[in-house]
C-alpha cells in the first residue's frame, strides 16, 4: 500500500511541477515581448504638445505636457527620433536624433529660459501687445 501512495504522490508532485515549468516558460516569454520599447519623457511648459517622431520609420506620437510640466511618449519602437516642442501646432524647439533603447527612458526637457516658448503667440499678436 505504501508503494501505491508513494507512486501517486510522486506523479502528483511531477504534475505540478510541470504545471510550474510551463507557467514559468510563459511568464518568461511576456516580460521579454514587452521589453521591445523605449521612452522619451521630460519638462515642459504647462500645456505644449511635445511630437516625437522618427524620420527613419515615419512612427511617433504627439502628447500633452500636464499641468505639472511633466509629459512622457511610452512605447517608441528603437531608433533616432526628433522632439519637438509645439505650441498651438507651431514649432518652438527640437531636439534632433533623440535615441530611443530598448527598456529605457531617455529625458528631453525644455527650459523657456533658453527657448523663446511664447514666440509663436507674440508673433500672431497685434503690434503694441
Amino acid at each position: 500500500m505504501n508503494n501505491v501512495f508513494s507512486i501517486r504522490s510522486l506523479s502528483r508532485g511531477l504534475v505540478l511541477a510541470g504545471v510550474a515549468v510551463a507557467f514559468a516558460v510563459a511568464g518568461i516569454s511576456t516580460a521579454s515581448a514587452q521589453a521591445t520599447t523605449g521612452s522619451v519623457f521630460g519638462k515642459a511648459p504647462a500645456g505644449y504638445s511635445i511630437v516625437v517622431h522618427s524620420p527613419v520609420n515615419g512612427t511617433g506620437r504627439t502628447v500633452t505636457v500636464d499641468s505639472a510640466g511633466r509629459y512622457s511618449a511610452r512605447s517608441l519602437q528603437m531608433g533616432s527620433y526628433t522632439v519637438t516642442l509645439e505650441q498651438n501646432g507651431q514649432a518652438i524647439a527640437e531636439h534632433l536624433n533623440v535615441p530611443v533603447t530598448v527598456g529605457r527612458g531617455i529625458e528631453v526637457d525644455f527650459d523657456c529660459s533658453t527657448i523663446k516658448c511664447g514666440a509663436v503667440a507674440d508673433a500672431t499678436a497685434p503690434a503694441g501687445t
